[in-house]
């Protein structure tokens, strides 16, 4: 695979792209400690150039070192290849990558819908509302029904803590209140369990004290929910 290939394309265009800068400083900070086959090739030629002509390198050993070239080369491919299949499994799931501030040193976390992987040689990045991150980042891959219920659970208890207290609620909320109930009843039992006794407690309350006003304005009560 060429280098610098991005999945990216935009107004008909291939783009390319650069990852996010503590992607980067992570994979070059790795750099040193590690030999790739460009670097074992160069200390091979090298040790060949500055060999003492008195006492040659023997060419069992020289056969040996080529043999390790060629193992590592095949094990640095599969290895590229797998972290590319690995990062193409992501492409529209939810992550969260875990990775270390160069500047602060501090450890982040990013959260978000993996929209595309860009490559660029041998390295594998996923895209996440439009910020680079290694594949090597990733830190949770988030089950999807998880994250439906969390965030129907959160918006849930949102518009919930909108609502007045029940001293100071009218009639006009009368329509939330409903639309918060049969946004509950909608839910299965999973999505439920996000909603906390206290959460569903006070729903009920609201429902009650409407009733209450529906029946002093002379209205037609109506029961309360669940």
């Amino acid at each position: 695979m060429a280098d610098n290939i991005s999945a990216l394309v935009k107004d008909g265009e291939l783009q390319k792209s650069t990852a996010s800068s503590m992607s980067l400083s992570k994979d070059k900070a790795a750099g040193p400690g590690s030999l790739d086959k460009d670097a074992f090739l160069q200390l091979l030629v090298a040790q060949m150039k500055y060999q003492d002509p008195m006492e040659p390198t023997d060419n069992t050993e020289y056969i040996s070192q080529l043999a390790t070239f060629s193992e590592l080369e095949e094990m640095q491919n599969l290895s590229s290849t797998m972290s590319f299949q690995r990062a193409g499994s992501f492409i529209g799931q939810e992550v969260i990558c875990k990775v270390t501030n160069a500047q602060t040193g501090n450890t982040e976390y990013a959260q978000g819908i993996v929209d595309y992987v860009v490559y660029e040689g041998n390295k594998a990045y996923l895209s996440i509302d439009e910020s680079l991150y290694s594949v090597d980042d990733v830190y949770q891959v988030i089950d999807p029904e998880y994250s439906k219920a969390y965030n129907l659970g959160k918006k849930f208890v949102s518009a919930l803590g909108t609502l007045p207290s029940l001293n100071d609620l009218t009639l006009s909320y009368d329509e939330a209140i409903s639309t918060l109930r049969q946004t509950y009843n909608e839910m299965d039992s999973y999505q439920r369990s996000f909603i906390s006794e206290d959460a569903l407690s006070l729903l009920v309350s609201y429902e009650n004290k409407i009733k209450e006003l529906k029946l002093a304005a002379g209205e037609e009560g109506i029961p309360a929910g669940e």
